[in-house]
């Protein structure tokens, strides 16, 4: 009786046959091979367009995307960001430069009166709820702090704890769409005013030689449409009501009424 099992495509041949044979029948077990996608299509590489254009010597304009700064006044004991108040925090910068209302250090007047109620309408303070994430790579939590400013603007800081203090190592500021964490690397996402339809999106991380954080990836993105009445901004919050009574009318403006 035939064993069973796969059928042996040689084992009626002769060996010699089987021998001269062996590169055509070897497809009859060959089921799944690889088979060949086709040509690849030859690499290019990279072009230099003008090679005799000389080089720029003078560098761009200086933004201010490396300052840094330390923030006078402010303790981290044990280089424990979670012990520094975020609101204390952003009083000392605006201490620190009282007539600064624009670049890195820049706070509105509007922003620095409402500094000035966040204990007495906390929903109405401009500084957000603090985040904390190790951008650094040191092993320790950095402070991300967020400020929400007129024209729904939001500032975005970052400070590292060292040395017993704050330094910060980053600061904008823009219309953002969201502010993203994703890995240790800081994202913002900010709509095109000139280009409907797209969104900008730039990747801060932090850059060890400098020792600050870096906008190291800037690009433009296509998205998808808003659907109609919808907003990508960030909605400003609403303000808390006094809760201090309205005072009492006088006398004289209850007579006026009767």
């Amino acid at each position: 009786m035939r064993p069973s099992g796969r059928p042996i495509c040689l084992a009626l041949l002769p060996v010699t046959a089987a021998l001269l044979l062996f590169g055509l029948l070897t497809g009859c077990d060959n089921a799944g091979g690889l088979q060949s996608a086709g040509p690849t299509p030859t690499a290019v590489g990279p072009v230099r367009l003008w090679p005799d254009l000389p080089p720029a010597t003078d560098p761009p304009l200086d933004y201010g995307e490396s300052d840094t700064e330390r923030v006078p006044g402010i303790k981290a004991p044990g280089n424990d960001v979670h012990a520094v108040d975020p609101v204390a925090v952003v009083r000392a910068e605006v201490n620190a430069h009282p007539d600064t209302y624009s670049g890195t250090d820049g706070v509105y007047e509007e922003t620095v009166k409402q500094l000035g109620e966040c204990e007495r309408k906390p929903r109405a303070c401009p500084v957000l709820k603090p985040y904390y994430r190790d951008l650094t790579g040191n092993g320790r939590d950095e402070l991300i702090v967020g400020i929400r400013m007129p024209d729904q603007q939001v500032g975005v800081r970052v400070y590292l704890a060292e040395n017993g203090g704050l330094t910060r190592i980053m600061s904008t500021v823009d219309q953002v769409i969201s502010v993203e964490l994703a890995g240790r690397d800081l994202i913002l996402r900010v709509g095109s005013a000139g280009i409907p339809g797209y969104e900008y999106r730039t990747n801060w991380s932090w850059d060890d030689q400098q020792r600050t954080m870096l906008p190291t990836r800037d690009e433009i993105i296509r998205i998808k449409p808003n659907p109609p009445g919808t907003s990508r901004a960030p909605e400003p919050a609403e303000p808390e009501p006094d809760p201090s009574p309205a005072p009492e009318k006088s006398p004289a403006a209850k007579a006026g009424r009767s």
